[in-house]
């Protein structure tokens, strides 16, 4: 029985070391990112990138991802999806605008492996919530599709891809004011989105990435930078969202620059 106790003890303390959230983790070498995300995604430039023909804005700077452990999709009402992102896990969350290779340290809940056959967990006193702190990572990358696959993101980098939020930034250029525009996203599963500050969509429920599937008020896109910030939150099952801004016919709006600065 003794001996058992102690294996038991060695698998816990084994398992937390492995952990991708524990602290002390080091950021990937770019070449190392871009082979992992392979098929996904592309390291971005420095030079300016464009919207593609259908509008859908590719570039993002996405951060490590946040371990909060959600075991179902159904908790997602408009309520927990608010509390859940607008709790401040790093600083500078609202308002920074990160650079590539920037880290930023966070207290989030530690997740221990999961028992597949039952889908709890492997480590006994693994169902208690624990608290660990971590170092996590800016990332500039371009999709290679219309959306962006954050739970490719995730296992690419081999991090937490279930029960966990994810943040992106990216900043929409202007060489004019471009008035009554819409921000139009899809995403999966619950994500909010913000515009120079302003808070423009709540998206909740247990829901897949749809295009188009929640549009905002009009708004205006400003001469000059524009930042534009997101937080989807996911429980089990893929992760994604995609974002294009419509104009007052309904069309998308193309006429813009996006970086990363």
């Amino acid at each position: 029985m003794r001996n058992i106790i102690r294996i038991l003890v060695l698998a816990s303390a084994i398992s937390v070391a492995a952990c991708p959230s524990a602290s002390g983790q080091k950021r990937m070498k770019n070449a190392d990112v871009a082979k992992a995300l392979e098929g996904y995604f592309t390291l971005a430039t420095g030079d300016s990138a464009r919207p593609d023909s259908e509008g859908f804005i590719r570039r993002w700077m996405l951060l490590d991802p946040i371990s909060k452990i959600n075991n179902t999709n159904r908790v997602f009402t408009d309520s927990y999806t608010r509390n859940a992102i607008m709790h401040e896990y790093f600083p500078g969350q609202f308002t920074a605008l990160p650079k590539d290779g920037d880290q930023v340290k966070v207290t989030m809940e530690y997740q221990p492996p999961v028992d597949l056959t039952t889908n709890r967990s492997s480590v006994p006193g693994g169902d208690e919530q624990k608290m660990v702190k971590a170092n996590l990572y800016w990332h500039a990358l371009d999709s290679d599709h219309f959306f962006v696959k954050l739970f490719r993101f995730a296992t690419g980098l081999d991090k937490t891809r279930y029960g966990v939020i994810f943040w992106s930034v990216t900043v929409i250029n202007c060489d004019e004011d471009l008035e009554n525009v819409r921000l139009a996203v899809g995403s999966n599963c619950g994500s909010m989105w913000w515009l120079n500050g302003q808070e423009l969509l709540l998206m909740s429920s247990d829901r897949h990435m749809g295009v188009d599937s929640a549009v905002s008020k009009k708004v205006t896109l400003h001469k000059g930078k524009n930042i534009l910030r997101g937080a989807t939150i996911n429980g089990i099952g893929m992760s994604e969202f995609c974002v294009r801004f419509l104009d007052d016919s309904g069309h998308p709006v193309t006429n813009f620059t996006v970086s990363c600065d």
